[in-house]
């Protein structure tokens, strides 16, 4: 059983930034590729962004390319999301997910343990 927990998520106004977190107090995290997926009203899960466990190599969907960027503090066994020019259509909870698998993009039923999300509201 690993406890992913996130944090940082918001309200923000369109164009600003966020930075979300995801850690985890009983399992290294750079054994996993780790990803980002959100879910808003009314839509499916979808896969942002994601990093590989065997080399840190990262991973975007087109929607977030240029504005989202995936890292990983190994020492702090933590994940960041650090998302700027955000949009309304950002709007969503976002999840943070860790797969043992050692490829990307990360499939929703590859995923090995998912975080609780945390909201992002993005303003216009």
């Amino acid at each position: 059983q690993v406890q992913l927990v996130e944090s940082g998520g918001g309200l923000v106004q369109a164009g600003g930034s966020l930075r979300l977190s995801c850690t985890a107090s009983e399992r290294t995290l750079s054994w996993y590729t780790m990803g980002w997926f959100r879910q808003a009203p009314g839509k499916e899960r979808e896969f942002v962004g994601g990093i590989r466990r065997s080399d840190d190599t990262t991973y975007y969907t087109d929607s977030v390319k240029g504005r989202f960027t995936i890292s990983r503090d190994h020492a702090q066994n933590t994940v960041y999301l650090q998302m700027n020019s955000l949009k309304p259509e950002d709007t969503a909870v976002y999840y943070c997910a860790a797969d043992s698998r050692s490829r990307l993009p990360i499939e929703y039923y590859s995923v090995d343990w998912w975080g609780q999300g945390t909201q992002v509201t993005v303003s216009s």
